[in-house]
């Protein structure tokens, strides 16, 4: 009923994809006899710090989740499930003591020490770095290890199911393999009692019934059961056996996913037939183009982009085109602040359909707040730079001057955070990279009449006198080009190509401080 009548709203004809996904969604589970809850799961390998990615799989799952509970009576779980039994591969870049790391090669991540002191394991200490991450944006969740669910037994049941069918199996994967990978490949990975290291060795099936399966070792074949955390599986393996135990609905993955999921997906067949609902999104790439890693701790992390803009921004970011590839960069941080800005104010005049495709719908998780700030971020950047400063006080000053309008309290605790931010984002990638030029003696000349016109008029002026003697002078000076007039001036005023529009600027840069600051270029 809900699909159509809901507060009178024709859900199907909303275009924001998280509707799109969660009505596909609805569609699936609502032929499933009895079905009262709908799980949703994200994947996490904690072989490193938390990946954006990972962050962005969760944000945009929770997405459609919202929009499931919108239009349907379902109950719903999310779970973000971390594979902290699986192995250390390699040494993370990112890790403060990667020297530590290297005899762990091959342990699981969740019997690793952490050596920050800090936490119970490697893995835990990972773990927990994620779970402040995803508490940060209260998203309602739960956190899975796959240490603690393998032994506990939660997935013994599964895992007798697998080596039952470990054949057929086995037929699915090896076609996928290189030769010498077929000679060693084994769904189980036995984690050895002496060493405590999972191992990648053929095993020998000894009693499908009660789970029992033996590696060798020193020309010796040792017996082990697949259940009680003795084994773990081979991921993609893993990954079909984790949609049966958890019985879950929906999950996404990225682009390089996608032969692994269709993997997965026969090999679920053979356990308990449970394949999700899921959609594939492309990956996040760094400012060369090169796909963001884990391992190797390129690109923009979650902490950088909070430094530098506010969560709302980096969530509108994760939001959009989730199926196009986007390159994650600090340039994105004020582009993704003033788009924000732009989807909120037009919000308050939506009608009903246009809210919920409006994307703030999907990040504030329905609720959307009062008020934001109350100055585009690029503004306020270009503000920042002219002045050359980084006292609060003096910014927030020529703010309210630019505005020309009296803030409430709210708008003032926005301006105040989004200072902060700028204040950051100038000294770190704007400050660096201020080159001022010269006037060359045609700029010179312009220059001197502007201060000339300028000195004629009032001290009270308004941005529209200001702007109209440069366009004045411009014409004069370069009648054919008047663009180059402007660039000169950003170059020449604030060491870039662009800025501010100048008649606001000077008029809040006040008579005299303009006078002084055109007067210092041509000394």
């Amino acid at each position: 009923k809900k699909i159509s009548l809901m507060n009178n709203i024709d859900y199907k004809k909303i275009k924001a994809w998280p509707f799109q996904e969660a009505i596909k969604l609805k569609n699936k589970v609502s032929k499933i006899p009895n079905k009262k809850v709908v799980t949703l799961e994200t994947g996490y390998g904690p072989s490193g710090d938390p990946h954006i990615g990972t962050f962005a799989e969760v944000l945009r799952t929770n997405m459609v989740l919202n929009c499931l509970k919108e239009i349907s009576d379902f109950s719903t779980n999310l779970i973000t499930f971390s594979d902290d039994l699986d192995a250390l591969r390699k040494v993370p870049e990112d890790y403060p003591f990667p020297e530590k790391l290297e005899n762990y090669i091959e342990s699981p991540l969740s019997m690793i020490p952490d050596f920050t002191g800090k936490y119970e394991s490697y893995a835990d200490r990972n773990n927990n770095l994620l779970k402040s991450f995803l508490n940060k944006f209260k998203f309602d969740y739960s956190f899975i290890s796959s240490t603690d669910y393998y032994k506990n037994g939660k997935f013994d049941k599964q895992l007798l199911k697998i080596l039952e069918n470990y054949e057929s199996i086995i037929n699915i994967i090896l076609p996928t393999l290189r030769k010498e990978r077929r000679e060693s490949y084994s769904p189980f990975l036995p984690i050895c009692r002496k060493t405590k290291k999972v191992l990648q060795v053929p095993i020998k099936v000894i009693d499908k019934k009660n789970g029992v399966i033996a590696y060798k070792e020193n020309n010796q074949y040792k017996e082990i059961l697949v259940t009680g955390g003795n084994c773990k599986l081979q991921w993609k393996v893993d990954w079909a056996m984790r949609w049966s135990a958890l019985n879950i609905d929906y999950e996404m993955n990225g682009k390089d996913l996608i032969p692994s999921f269709e993997l997965s997906s026969q090999i679920a067949n053979f356990i308990e037939k449970n394949i999700p609902s899921n959609m594939t999104y492309e990956l996040f790439l760094d400012d060369k183009g090169e796909k963001i890693s884990k391992s190797k701790g390129n690109g923009l992390s979650i902490d950088e982009w909070l430094n530098y803009g506010s969560s709302e921004s980096l969530s509108l970011f994760m939001y959009n085109n989730p199926r196009r590839a986007k390159r994650l960069h600090f340039d994105c941080i004020p582009k993704s602040m003033d788009e924000y800005r732009k989807l909120f104010n037009n919000m308050q005049s939506q009608g009903s359909i246009k809210k919920l495709d409006n994307p703030l719908w999907h990040i504030h998780q329905k609720k959307i707040p009062s008020t934001t700030y109350p100055i585009d971020f690029t503004n306020l950047l270009n503000l920042v730079t002219a002045l050359n400063t980084t006292n609060n006080k003096t910014i927030k000053d020529f703010v309210r001057i630019y505005l020309k309008e009296k803030l409430s309290a709210l708008d003032e605790q926005e301006l105040d955070k989004i200072i902060l931010l700028a204040i950051k984002y100038y000294k770190k990638f704007i400050l660096p990279h201020i080159k001022k030029r010269k006037p060359n003696i045609e700029e010179k000349k312009a220059i001197e009449k502007l201060l000339k016109e300028i000195k004629k008029l009032e001290d009270e002026v308004s941005s529209e006198d200001y702007q109209n003697i440069v366009y004045k002078i411009g014409k004069e000076v370069f009648p054919n080009d008047l663009r180059q007039w402007f660039i000169s001036l950003y170059q020449i005023l604030f060491g870039s190509d662009s800025g501010p529009r100048l008649g606001s600027f000077f008029n809040v840069y006040g008579k005299k401080n303009v006078l002084f600051l055109l007067e210092e270029t041509i000394k």
